[in-house]
């Protein structure tokens, strides 16, 4: 019986690694006409943007790049245990603020440059909490320091 040897990941860096790579799909899906409807009238930031991400989630060039950029520094970050909990709390404490943000303003205004919807907004109350709690996961900085027998 041989043994092979690996290094662990915790959960909290394989939860960021996941968060990051769904933030990178999502971003690059936005660019993808069919998959984004109206993609024709995509403005790079504006409430008048009409592009629907899925047919239900308002996009604009910067939203999609917003997306982008949260996977990139997700991966980034993942890369350590510390990192990929600052990256999942940080980055759900963002989310959070940008549900009350698209709850506060009005939809129709300037203030709406993003470009947020309903769906959105409530997409951003799960994606925050959700991150918040996977941010709460076991490092495992004993297991990544150390190695896994099978």
């Amino acid at each position: 019986m041989s043994e092979s040897v690996k290094p662990a990941m915790s959960p909290v860096r394989a939860a960021a690694m996941v968060v990051a790579a769904v933030f990178l799909v999502v971003g690059i899906l936005g660019f993808i006409p069919g998959v984004t409807t109206n993609y024709d009238s995509m403005q790079f930031w504006s409430h008048d943007s009409t592009a629907m991400l899925l047919g239900v989630f308002q996009v604009s060039i910067l939203h999609n790049l917003v997306h982008l950029a949260f996977g990139v520094v997700g991966f980034a970050m993942a890369m350590r245990p510390g990192g990929a909990r600052a990256f999942l709390i940080g980055g759900g404490i963002i989310y959070l603020l940008l549900w009350i943000y698209g709850l506060v303003i009005d939809l129709d205004s300037q203030a709406n440059f993003v470009p947020l919807n309903n769906a959105d907004n409530w997409l951003h109350l799960g994606l925050g909490a959700g991150m918040v709690l996977l941010g709460l996961l076991p490092t495992g900085a004993r297991a990544e320091t150390g190695v896994v027998r099978h």
